[in-house]
């Protein structure tokens, strides 16, 4: 029986991705910067993990021809940058992906317990759940374990033990759900069983890691895997 269900955030409960990347850009705008991320860009650039991270390299890939950022500045622009996410977020650009509104409140009618593992920033968390749901993140999910809980940029799979270790459950009392190939393959390290559905900018991903591959989030498939009347 499973007594949890783990999110992650981006792609997942909501396509988020196209909010960070008018984020960055907008940002890079406002600081006259000669940067400009296309959609074909930031797919590349979502391989690697973080905002910071992906700055760095993409001024490592184009030596030529751009201002060249020292880390305070790149570190002063992505905090604006993060500013800049929330604020869209609260003109209400974003919403839920198809099933998830009716999933988490059937998950709470039944007593399903709800956690987050994200590599997104904590103030991401909750300004997605305040857009999309009007309330606070820990009004809707008991546990949040995101990336500030790590103190730094480790494997994902850290991030399941630490919602497994707050919630107090074994994996084998959880499932995950991701939206990428990469995090497919955190999930499982930390042994949980997945629900796969590609967000946007994973579409070409391999998927097949995964124990269920659905286009969109099935709550009355879900809640059968849940107590283990659903078949792959």
């Amino acid at each position: 029986m499973i007594k949890a269900l783990i999110f992650d955030v981006d792609g997942i409960l909501a396509e988020t991705e196209e909010a960070h990347r008018r984020a960055f850009n907008d940002t890079f705008e406002f600081f006259h910067l000669d940067w400009y991320w296309s959609k074909e860009t930031y797919h590349k650039l979502l391989r690697i993990t973080g905002g910071k991270e992906r700055m760095r390299a993409y001024q490592k890939a184009h030596p030529n021809g751009l201002r060249t950022l020292q880390d305070p500045e790149i570190r002063a622009i992505y905090k604006a940058k993060m500013r800049r996410y929330r604020d869209l977020l609260s003109e209400g650009l974003l919403s839920l992906r198809a099933g998830v509104k009716e999933l988490i409140a059937h998950a709470l009618h039944r007593g399903l317990r709800l956690a987050i593992a994200t590599t997104a920033k904590r103030p991401h968390v909750e300004a997605l759940c305040r857009s999309c749901w009007g309330q606070e993140a820990d009004e809707i999910f008991e546990v949040v374990a995101a990336c500030e809980d790590m103190g730094h940029k480790g494997p994902e799979s850290n991030l399941y033990d630490l919602a497994l270790d707050r919630l107090g459950l074994t994996a084998q009392e959880c499932l995950a759900f991701e939206g990428s190939q990469s995090g497919i393959a955190s999930a499982k390290a930390a042994g949980l069983a997945v629900y796969a559905t590609p967000s946007l900018y994973c579409q070409q991903d391999d998927l097949s890691a995964a124990d269920w591959v659905s286009d969109h989030i099935k709550p009355d498939h879900i809640l059968a895997i849940t107590t283990g009347k659903a078949g792959p």
